[in-house]
C-alpha cells in the first residue's frame, strides 16, 4: 500500500472490493497527522528555536516512527479485513465444516479489531505530540498543528467504528475488554484535538 500512487489507492477504495477500507483510511488519517507534525516541527528549527531543541528533536522522531507505523497499520487492517472475508466463505455443509467456520470467523474478528485499535493508540500519541508543539512551533504554519490534530481526530473516530463493528460478533471477554477499552479511550482523544484546534484558532485569530 506504500508504494501505491494516491490515486491508485483512491481508486481501489472506491472499488467494489472488501479491501482496503475505513480501517485503512483510518490509518492513513493517523499518518498524514504525524507526517503534519513532523513537519511543523521540522519549522521549528535553528538559532530562533535553539530553546526548545531538545524538545523538537524528540517530537520529530516520534513524529517519523508513528508515521511509519500508521502506513503498517493501513496495510495491517486490508490483510485482517481480507482474513475476516475469507472466513465467512469458508464452506459449511458438515457440522465439522460449521465448527471450522465459526472458529475461523471469531479468530479473524479479533484479529480485524486489533489494527484499529493501535491506530486509536497511535492517534493519541499524534494528538499529545501536536498539543506539546503549540506553544513552541514556528508561528508561521501553526495551522498545520491544528490540522494535524483533526486529522489524528478522525483516525481515532474512523477506527473506533472499525473497532466497534468486530466487537459485536467476538465472543473472547479478554479480546472484548481490550477492544473496548481502545474505543473507549477516543471521546478524550477527540476532546484534546478540539482543545488543540481551538487554540490554533484563538492564536490564528489575535
Amino acid at each position: 500500500m506504500r508504494d501505491r500512487t494516491i490515486k491508485d489507492f483512491l481508486e481501489e477504495l472506491a472499488a467494489r472490493v472488501p479491501a482496503p477500507g475505513g480501517g485503512a483510511a483510518a490509518a492513513l488519517h493517523a499518518a498524514q497527522g504525524a507526517a503534519l507534525v513532523g513537519m511543523v516541527a521540522r519549522y521549528s528549527t535553528g538559532e530562533k528555536y535553539a530553546k526548545h531543541q531538545e524538545t523538537v528533536e524528540r517530537i520529530i522522531a516520534e513524529s517519523d516512527e508513528l508515521r511509519a507505523a500508521a502506513l503498517r497499520l493501513a496495510e495491517d487492517d486490508a490483510a485482517a479485513f481480507t482474513a475476516v472475508a475469507d472466513a465467512y466463505k469458508l464452506p459449511r455443509a458438515t457440522d465439522e465444516e460449521k465448527a471450522a467456520r465459526s472458529a475461523a470467523i471469531a479468530v479473524s474478528l479479533i484479529g480485524a479489531g486489533r489494527p484499529p485499535a493501535a491506530v486509536i493508540a497511535l492517534a493519541e500519541r499524534v494528538v499529545v505530540l501536536a498539543a506539546e508543539l503549540l506553544p513552541v512551533g514556528n508561528p508561521n504554519v501553526i495551522s498545520d498543528v491544528a490540522a494535524a490534530s483533526e486529522a489524528a481526530r478522525a483516525a481515532a473516530t474512523t477506527a473506533r467504528v472499525n473497532v466497534e463493528i468486530n466487537l459485536s460478533g467476538i465472543r473472547d471477554e479478554q479480546a472484548r475488554a481490550e477492544l473496548g477499552a481502545a474505543a473507549g479511550a477516543v471521546d478524550d482523544i477527540a476532546a484534546l484535538a478540539g482543545h488543540v484546534t481551538e487554540a490554533v484558532r484563538k492564536q490564528i485569530a489575535k
